[in-house]
């Protein structure tokens, strides 16, 4: 396959990417829930709801759309049909803004649409991979997709975070500059900007897929195609069952990816109640995850075909288990639970030691978490029929999303019974446990 076909294959990564690191995470995330909504408990109720009912629709429809595609032979005008809706959803949340009717309205059902549409891409983007590279080069081909995604969420952080969203309090932007384009800080546009500036970036980004990745020849028309992915969905479910290596590696990925889930989207929660951080200490420690997550899926794509993806995954959750061990041993005034330590000077960054061991040990998740990610999609593939790709990795997202609830609803009932963040957060643990447990279990082939 050409060089180009496969570097424009990786640039889907680095186009979707700004979704879930802007919108998802460190930007328009936080606005929701502290400009649109009565209280940040409130949005972030309200956050996870559509986050639930997005998981809800790719659960169910994920596997039929792959079980279709598998019948049409085509990825690519489906990637392109989920893109429409997408791009649509995230320039709709520029219109969330504060006092406007429906705002709230307007926010969640654009994010619920937006994650929707961009996982169901996915699904379809990752079938593609078997016909790019031959099988032994397939780990360093998804690490390099992994890479390629976490350098473009680095790089749209830095500008969305430095020139466009400005602190309320100071109306600067991280980098010290007024927001850009006269974006009105009082409004918010620059953390409303978060979704045209994905939208954007997505369309000028996923181009070169659509023009230089070939794609399958088409296999049958839509109708009976239909027909032929209801039957043979069904027949995927039995696959799965009868293969008992993929069945308990789908098992393995419920569990481990939903602690991953809960790991991010209560790590910034966990970090302004610790240990007071605002939106300057979230944003950088972003950056510095997105860093060494770029550089932990490149070492993990390596490692993949070197000593296999099994071997990568449980390396990563091992390091996932360790980190999160530290970062509940910290607080403002302790490390390791029970180690006094002195405050922070004011106005420095990162002045304390509590602060410091954090920040390390959150660029050691970002290190697992790419290889973590990337090795699951080369392990499936390794275990998993050709022909019926697209189909398990319909399966894939759906043993992602299905009990994507368990992990975020566990930390919350443990943080409510014991009014205790750490205690809360400690629970994500068993989850990777269980997940490292299971997958010890499968045999790579």
């Amino acid at each position: 396959m050409r060089r180009s076909a496969v570097v424009s294959w990786a640039l889907f990564d680095w186009a979707a990417q700004p979704f879930f690191t802007l919108v998802t995470t460190f930007v328009f995330a936080p606005y929701f829930a502290s400009a649109l909504a009565d209280t940040p408990a409130e949005g972030q109720t309200l956050w996870g709801y559509a986050t639930a009912a997005g998981g809800l629709a790719i659960a169910l429809l994920a596997p039929l759309l792959g079980a279709i595609a598998d019948a049409t032979g085509h990825r690519k005008p489906w990637i392109f049909a989920f893109s429409i809706p997408f791009v649509l959803a995230c320039w709709a949340l520029w219109f969330a803004a504060p006092d406007v009717p429906n705002a709230i309205l307007i926010a969640l059902v654009a994010f619920a649409i937006g994650t929707i549409a961009i996982e169901f891409a996915t699904v379809f983007n990752n079938a593609m991979m078997p016909d790019l590279v031959p099988g032994n080069r397939i780990g360093r081909l998804s690490g390099a997709g992994w890479a390629t995604g976490y350098a473009g969420g680095l790089v749209s952080l830095v500008l969305a975070l430095g020139f466009l969203a400005a602190d309320p309090d100071s109306g600067r932007t991280l980098l010290g500059f007024e927001p850009s384009f006269g974006l009105d800080v009082s409004a918010r546009e620059g953390d409303r900007a978060a979704g045209p500036f994905s939208a954007l970036w997505y369309v000028i980004f996923v181009l070169p897929l659509f023009f230089l990745v070939p794609d399958t020849p088409k296999k049958a028309g839509l109708g009976p195609a239909i027909r032929k992915g209801l039957s043979g969905l069904m027949e995927s479910f039995r696959h799965a069952r009868q293969n008992r290596q993929v069945f308990l590696f789908l098992i393995a990925n419920m569990a481990y990816k939903d602690g991953l889930v809960a790991l991010f989207a209560f790590g910034g929660i966990y970090a302004a109640g610790q240990l007071g951080w605002g939106s300057i200490q979230i944003g950088t420690f972003g950056i510095v995850l997105t860093i060494t997550g770029t550089a932990g899926a490149i070492l993990g794509g390596w490692m993949d075909d070197r000593l296999g993806p099994k071997t990568v995954i449980l390396a990563a959750l091992s390091l996932l288990i360790v980190c999160g061990i530290g970062l509940i041993s910290v607080d403002r005034d302790t490390v390791l639970f029970v180690v006094p330590v002195a405050e922070a000077q004011p106005g420095t960054l990162f002045g304390s030691l509590p602060e410091q061991m954090f920040l390390v040990l959150g660029a050691l998740i970002g290190v697992a978490a790419g290889p973590l990610q990337s090795a699951s999609r080369s392990l499936l593939i390794r275990l998993a029929p050709k022909q019926q790709i697209t189909q398990f990795f319909g399966l894939l997202a759906l043993s992602g999303k299905v009990t994507s609830f368990l992990a975020p609803l566990a930390v919350s009932l443990v943080t409510f019974a014991t009014a205790s963040q750490a205690a809360g957060v400690s629970v994500i643990l068993a989850f990777f446990l269980v997940g490292a447990a299971v997958l010890t279990q499968v045999r790579q082939n």
